[in-house]
């Protein structure tokens, strides 16, 4: 066996790196610490932009770090915060770069009742703190609802207590939205059916409901801790529905009692807050009615006897009417002599009318009309012929230029008019093709031809003398 302390041993022993000797000690902790329970005060919480969670868990003797991966960070049943004593599982590894050891921590829970409170304390002064507790926010609850939600457990005693009450009450119709109210998931699904009723659109195939009531019967601490969650009561918060919490019995408080619109003591309690008792209306409407044809018989017989009171003082009718109908016996005695007088002016007006009106006048207008139809007749009947010649020859003049500037009228001598084998007008040479037929129309008949052909020479024909005749301006083919 060699000496450890011998100077020959030692300089042959194997010489670590850095890093191996620090993964090495790695290993060796995350083997023989592979799961570890710890409970302790958290201090030095940071949460990073990352989403993992830093920490320090420390007693009275001792501190070992924690992070929290931003995996786990959702299922931990607590919100890690400064101060709170819980109990953590995890592993412990190390952080070779730092050469110091941390716990990596998979599960979180509060450490007693104690602490539970103390976190729910820090949390309700932070959303008082930002005025979410604030009486001003909260909506006034309907006075007759068509439709009430309700957030509970579907098999507890809880909601056949509300149908129950509500039924005897108030005849509406209640729409359940199913959840848990205990565990790690309760507060998940409440949030997101208090989000999914206010989601819903009046007049859609499920009704919106005017009230929702979240329930749950009563327990302990940690059996109503799931209604503490602090996104649940920012959701609660922020619903525009008003909403009833009834968590727990009279004596339990959690965090969405203090943002609701209003803290019913049991679930029963809520039903009674959410509807009216309809006969309680019908007896208070039937109330109001008698009260109301009391009241209208009341004024009415005031009335009467005011306007009694206030005819005493008025004359009598036929005093008021005797000056008036002596006044239309004295107007009906002048009106036939009146009328009469209007009469004879008028009919004088008439004859100065109807003097000028003669039938000699009349004939002599007449004639001196005819006349002048005479004379129109006569000027009319001299001036159309020349009109109607003038007309004429500019017509045959138009036509003349028409003959002129027709393209398929029979070409004149010296002239050929060139037409291709759909029968389309050829104006310019470099549109036809070798090879390619033509027509070409003389005006004594009509030839066909091959543009570019080698067809045999013509025999020559002998010149024709033409007479001496001066020269005719050629014509516009088109």
């Amino acid at each position: 066996m060699t000496d450890s302390a011998d100077p020959i041993a030692t300089s042959n022993a194997q010489a670590y790196s850095v890093s191996e000797l620090a993964f090495a000690l790695k290993r060796t902790l995350e083997d023989a610490y592979g799961f570890v329970r710890l409970r302790g005060e958290l201090s030095k919480v940071t949460h990073h932009a990352s989403g993992h969670v830093y920490l320090t868990l420390k007693d009275e003797k001792a501190a070992i770090d924690g992070v929290v991966w931003k995996g786990g960070v959702r299922g931990l049943s607590v919100r890690p915060e400064q101060g709170l004593e819980v109990i953590v599982t995890g592993r412990i590894t190390t952080f070779p770069a730092g050469s110091r050891y941390q716990i990596v921590i998979e599960t979180m829970e509060a450490a007693g009742v104690g602490a539970l409170l103390a976190q729910l304390e820090r949390l309700k002064a932070k959303l008082a703190g930002e005025g979410l507790f604030a009486a001003e926010r909260k909506q006034p609850l309907p006075t007759m609802p068509a439709v009430v939600g309700v957030i509970t457990s579907p098999t507890g005693a809880v909601i056949r207590d509300i149908l129950h009450r509500i039924r005897d009450r108030w005849p509406c119709r209640v729409i359940v939205w199913p959840v848990v109210v205990q565990g790690d998931a309760a507060a998940g699904q409440v949030a997101a059916a208090v989000r999914g009723f206010n989601a819903m659109t009046p007049g859609g195939p499920v009704p919106r409901p005017d009230i929702l009531i979240v329930a749950r019967g009563g327990g302990s601490v940690e059996d109503l801790w799931a209604f503490n969650d602090e996104a649940l009561a920012r959701t609660v918060a922020e619903s525009t529905i008003p909403l009833i919490s009834a968590v727990g019995h009279e004596t339990d408080t959690t965090l969405i009692d203090f943002v609701s619109d209003r803290r019913a003591p049991t679930p029963t309690a809520a039903a009674e807050m959410a509807t009216p008792v309809l006969s309680e209306l019908k007896a208070l409407t039937a109330d109001y009615d008698r009260r109301l044809a009391m009241a209208g018989g009341r004024v009415i017989e005031d009335r009467r006897t005011r306007l009694t009171g206030a005819a005493r003082g008025l004359p009598r009718p036929a005093d008021l009417l005797a000056l008036a109908g002596q006044r239309l016996d004295y107007a009906a005695s002048h009106l036939t002599m009146g009328l009469r007088r209007n009469v004879d002016l008028q009919a004088r007006r008439l004859d100065q009318v109807a003097a000028p009106l003669r039938p000699a006048v009349l004939a002599r207008q007449r004639e001196q009309l005819l006349a002048r139809m005479d004379q129109l007749n006569l000027r009319l009947n001299a001036a159309l012929p020349r009109r109607l010649d003038v007309l004429e020859d500019r017509l045959k003049s138009q036509d003349k230029l028409r003959q002129t500037l027709n393209p398929k009228r029979p070409p004149r001598p010296g002239f050929v008019l060139v037409t291709r084998a759909d029968g389309g007008l050829a104006t310019r040479g470099g549109d036809l093709a070798g090879g390619e037929t033509v027509n070409l129309m003389f005006e004594d008949a009509t030839r066909q031809a091959v543009v570019d052909g080698d067809a045999p020479p013509a025999p020559a024909r002998p010149a024709k003398k033409k007479p001496a005749t001066p020269p005719v301006a050629q014509g516009d083919l088109f």
